[in-house]
């Protein structure tokens, strides 16, 4: 049987240099930052039965838990470095741990991010990853900097992740074994836009971002909020995912709108920059769309193609109050 320290040095140390001042093995793990650099951090929990189905896919699951965290320092505009991970299992099971950490790593290895310590327990299956990037002083990109005028963008596509969820749930009319194969990976599989989220900081070409992990209509609230403006939103333009197009409209529209799990980008920039930022887009192979504008005056107005105004009630999810 595996004891604690057995587990962490088969499956999560690497023979390899690492970029951390000092990685896994001590009581804390030490980074440096570049000089005219600052540290990005973020923390994300997943707890099986809440953010993923008992008997989840282990290498899928080691994708998602790192992913998401990417998926924030993208959205601050930040380039990984490093990250630690605690890891509640019920078990150690070998088939268990040999597949997530193949998952994570393979992840952590395309964007060069670094495990440099942590933790693990007995207990419920219980994931949580803080992570740490770096990026210019003064460029993050912060959720209070919207300004009226901006363009609204969204990266990639939305909705097939929830339409997935649906399907499994039996919420949705069944989908054929290949639709829900590409939904599905959509909800397990989670592509960070980091390229894209560095070009708009660096330049920089956006004013406010953030991912959209809760849903586009609760997410873009919080830029609203923060920055104290409004917005309208063009609810037909925003950007189905392949499978979700297929569907019915009022089914696209309320998966895109306020569907969760995308993890794609939703930024403001001044309309000025349009063709930068799809300039930058098409480097950092990720394609935007532009779906509404930051106006003056508070409150988000829903309208479709026609500017016609929708009359949806839709809301993010929150871990208290969501099913």
């Amino acid at each position: 049987m595996l004891s604690e320290f057995d587990l962490i040095k088969q499956y999560f140390v690497r023979a390899r240099a690492p970029r951390a001042t000092l990685g896994i093995g001590d009581d804390c793990a030490l980074l440096t930052p570049a000089p005219g650099m600052q540290l990005a951090i973020s923390s994300d929990m997943l707890v099986e039965g809440r953010h993923f189905f008992a008997g989840a896919d282990a290498r899928m699951l080691g994708h998602k838990s790192l992913a998401v965290n990417l998926s924030d320092l993208a959205a601050m505009g930040a380039r990984p470095l490093a990250f630690t991970l605690a890891l509640a299992l019920p078990a150690a099971d070998p088939a268990w741990l040999a597949g997530f950490s193949a998952g994570m790593f393979e992840l952590a290895d395309a964007f060069g991010c670094e495990l440099i310590g942590g933790d693990t327990t007995k207990g419920p299956l219980t994931i949580c990853i803080t992570i740490f990037g770096e990026l210019e002083a003064g460029h993050a990109l912060r959720r209070d900097a919207a300004r009226p005028g901006d363009d609204i963008w969204i990266s990639g596509t939305l909705g097939d992740a929830r339409l997935a969820l649906e399907a499994y749930r039996g919420e949705v009319d069944a989908l054929d074994a290949d639709a829900l194969h590409q939904a599905g990976l959509r909800m397990h599989m989670p592509a960070p836009r980091v390229a894209l989220g560095r070009a708009l900081a660096a330049a920089p070409l956006a004013h406010a971002a953030l991912d959209i992990s809760d849903g586009l209509v609760g997410d873009l609230g919080h830029i609203l909020s923060a920055s104290r403006v409004g917005a309208t939103l063009d609810v037909d333009a925003l950007p189905a995912g392949p499978v979700l197009a297929l569907q019915p409209r009022a089914l696209r529209r309320r998966f895109c709108a306020a569907g969760g799990d995308d993890y794609e980008l939703c930024f403001t920039a001044p309309a000025a920059n349009r063709a930068a930022v799809l300039a930058a887009a098409r480097a950092a192979a990720t394609p935007v769309t532009r779906v509404g504008s930051i106006d003056a005056a508070a409150g988000l107005r829903l309208v479709d193609a026609a500017g016609a105004a929708l009359a949806l009630e839709l809301s993010g999810f929150d871990h208290f109050t969501s099913a």
